[in-house]
């Protein structure tokens, strides 16, 4: 009883505060994966650049700065058109459709994350994306419903108290 208490509770608190399972990432790691894009471009491989490129991508995605986000959205695409590998395109599409979605765009996100499991459709971190993301549009459904109730509330009380005190004039 108790453990269903706690999750309610935290369910509650992950309500309110926008609570979801995609990992942050902070400015020190962004910055580490810029310097290894720049010592990459100097004198490695083009499969090492590319991976560093990724890395950076994910990075950018999953910051808190919007950004870095807009940049790693940016990065994604410009790369995806050069890309021919199922796996590599799947995971591409993914990271755009986190960018989207840490951007506030959840229906293009939606559309990138369903492109990810036409290809993949038991792949797991397209799975939790997706339910985060209806989870959000669920959350921002109900948050929309609760201002306009108060508006339309607050509008008919207004009106109720303007009609109240031009009858007691009279």
């Amino acid at each position: 009883m108790e453990a269903k208490i706690g999750n309610f509770f935290e369910s509650v608190g992950n309500f309110f505060t926008g609570g979801d399972q995609i990992p942050w990432c902070d400015i020190d790691i962004v910055a580490g994966c810029e310097r290894e894009v720049a010592e990459a471009e100097k004198d490695s491989s083009d499969e090492f650049k590319k991976e560093c490129i990724m890395r950076l991508s994910w990075a950018l995605v999953h910051s808190k700065r919007p950004e870095d986000v807009q940049r790693g959205i940016a990065m994604l695409e410009a790369s995806l058109a050069g890309t021919t590998s199922p796996l590599e395109v799947r995971e591409r599409i993914y990271l755009l459709a986190v960018g989207y979605y840490r951007s506030g765009d959840y229906s293009r996100s939606r559309q990138l994350v369903d492109r990810c499991l036409e290809i993949a459709p038991d792949w797991r971190q397209a799975l939790t994306l997706k339910k985060t993301l209806q989870d959000r549009i669920t959350k921002d459904g109900v948050i929309g419903i609760g201002i306009a109730a108060t508006a339309v509330g607050l509008l008919a009380g207004g009106i109720g108290g303007i009609a109240a005190a031009l009858s007691r004039k009279k």
